[in-house]
């Protein structure tokens, strides 16, 4: 008996979308390393530890998602996952906002666990989502792929954030180091937190609006 093969074909479509994803993937993960010198200049942390929670915030929260990540797939699958991950970065991404305007630090973290369970559900359900839109046999070609669009976003986050929010850090540092008076410094730190406002919002807008248009697309 002849049996008619239909191997599944590669959706290009969807490959670009997992290529937008894991570069934001990659975008947030640097950005937390960026955010470790200058949440220790702008909060006026004492420790390096706790400028290092920075970090720990983002991956603990893979620990706590990890379990939970894959009930919710099973739920509600792996394309309204992708929907809500992006949400959740981008509520993530709107609690810097008044973390800076009350310079919080625990708020801070928090803004940096929201995103963290974000790019862990995120990451849950796009490593296995690029393996099957394919065939089975190219799925480490699609893997190289959406790869180095991970890793570009590992150059580009801190760069273009370094350069946001630590332009002038050694001007700013003087400044701090002649104040006076404690209103002073309080101005200049207030001032250089006003720079995580703009970069903020527009992750968030970015994030939604991409969410939205996941919501709408037909993927396979």
């Amino acid at each position: 008996m002849n049996v008619s093969l239909n191997p599944r074909k590669t959706d290009f479509r969807a490959i670009a979308i997992c290529c937008g994803l894991y570069f934001i993937l990659g975008f947030i993960t640097w950005a937390n390393g960026t955010l470790i010198p200058f949440l220790k200049l702008s909060l006026d942390l004492e420790t390096d530890l706790q400028a290092f929670f920075v970090t720990f915030s983002s991956y603990i929260a893979y620990f706590f998602l990890a379990l939970p990540s894959s009930w919710i797939l099973k739920k509600i699958g792996f394309h309204n996952g992708l929907v809500v991950s992006l949400v959740i970065l981008g509520l993530g991404a709107l609690i810097f906002i008044p973390a800076a305007d009350h310079r919080n630090y625990a708020l801070f973290l928090t803004a940096i666990f929201v995103q963290g369970t974000g790019m862990a559900l995120l990451q849950t359900a796009i490593n296995p989502y690029i393996s099957i839109i394919g065939p089975i046999e190219s799925a480490a070609q699609r893997m190289s792929i959406v790869g180095f669009f991970n890793k570009s976003a590992g150059i580009i986050a801190p760069v273009l954030l370094g350069t946001l929010f630590l332009k002038d850090a050694a001007q700013v540092t003087e400044r701090l180091n002649a104040a006076v008076d404690a209103a002073t410094k309080e101005s200049i730190l207030a001032e250089l937190l006003q720079r995580v406002h703009a970069p903020y919002i527009s992750l968030a807008v970015l994030f939604v609006a991409f969410a939205i248009f996941l919501k709408f697309v037909r993927l396979p």
